[in-house]
């Protein structure tokens, strides 16, 4: 009987340990977006930040760090910096434990905010590092893109942060610092983190192609830069979406200008054939077909507003003209939001384009 017991449980453990070899082979393999891949892993890393960075580096040496408030366009590093501030403080053995991140995907309400956060908040903190480093007696609580909480849930923030103060510190990152409420923007110490500039861009996603062994143009990358607008994030995901899409080839400028869905008459063509496509129509009828040609293209007509204000800004015109026409684009885009036909209020817009021209002339 034991010996028939003893067949059976090696016969069992065999195909386990081919399962177990198999999963991992699999994780091996398994693929990681590359905004994730190449986050920063340390302060050091993050781009084009140096005044928070060198803020950060004092307060976590002196082990005294405040309340913190997050603001900027998306893109620019708040969420890497403070994560990688939280790893440096506690190291890979204590970040979990020490850690709690909430972005807007998670239930943010009153409710969870004085069950969740408040019950994480009064917990007390023991352990050390096992690297010897001093560790700080406080947790950390992130909240990701605080704007989008409720007035109810950021007041009820107000007593927690004050009296948990001890053990715990906060952490808002927002895009809009005039959304969250005045109480607990005098709490933080507040850092605004800029847009990364155009020659930063470039150096992160060119190390990113050697990185990756891509083939590319100069022209593709400088593409890759000007659709971003200053995000990087936009930037690395475009660029390994270039990437899957053109494995054998080069990523091009027209290949990211596919991928990005912007106009690409206004990508390829100089600043005064955009404008002189709408300014020199000469007939409202020349232009009706402009513009219908432009929107059957099927490009999103708030997408072409932006392109179209850059256009305009660098256009040989006077301050008064400029101001009319982008006057109207911001009418032109409110109605848009509210729900308005594109094609009628393109046709709006570029009616007034080419009325301050004709008045140039």
């Amino acid at each position: 009987m034991q010996a028939f017991l003893k067949g059976t449980s090696t016969q069992g453990t065999r195909p386990l340990k081919e399962k177990g070899t198999g999963t991992s082979g699999e994780k091996k393999q398994k693929s990681v977006p590359w905004v994730e891949k190449y986050r920063p892993k340390c302060m050091e890393e993050v781009a084009f930040q140096e005044e928070v960075v060198a803020v950060l580096k004092k307060t976590i040496e002196g082990a005294d760090l405040p309340n913190l408030l997050f603001y900027g366009p998306p893109g620019t590093g708040k969420t890497s910096t403070i994560l990688a501030a939280a790893r440096e403080l506690y190291g890979p053995e204590l970040y979990r434990q020490r850690v709690l991140e909430l972005n807007a995907s998670d239930e943010r309400g009153i409710q969870v905010v004085r069950e969740k956060v408040k019950r994480f908040a009064q917990l007390t903190v023991a352990g050390h590092r096992t690297d010897g480093k001093p560790c700080p007696p406080f947790k950390i609580i992130i909240l990701d893109e605080a704007d989008s909480m409720t007035n109810a849930a950021q007041a009820a923030l107000r007593r927690t942060m004050e009296k948990e103060s001890r053990t715990t510190r906060f952490c808002l990152i927002c895009n809009y610092v005039s959304r969250i409420i005045e109480p607990l923007t005098s709490r933080c110490s507040k850092f605004r983190f800029k847009p990364l500039a155009n020659q930063v861009q470039e150096e992160r996603l060119l190390d990113i192609c050697d990185k990756e062994n891509l083939k590319y143009s100069k022209e593709g990358i400088a593409a890759l830069v000007k659709v971003s607008e200053g995000d990087l994030r936009k930037a690395i995901t475009f660029l390994q979406s270039a990437a899957r899409l053109n494995t054998d080839n080069e990523i091009t400028e027209s290949a990211v200008i596919e991928i990005a869905g912007v106009s690409a008459f206004i990508v390829f063509h100089s600043t005064s054939a955009i404008v002189a496509c709408f300014m020199h129509c000469g007939t409202f009828e020349k232009l009706e077909i402009a513009v219908r040609n432009m929107v059957d293209e099927g490009y999103a007509a708030t997408q072409i507003i932006n392109q179209l204000h850059e256009a305009i800004i660098e256009e040989e015109l006077n301050d008064k003209q400029k101001s009319a026409i982008t006057e109207k684009m911001a009418v032109v885009d409110k109605c848009l939001v509210d729900g308005a036909d594109e094609y009628l209020q393109m046709l709006s817009l570029c009616s007034v384009i080419m009325q301050q021209a004709t008045l140039s002339n």
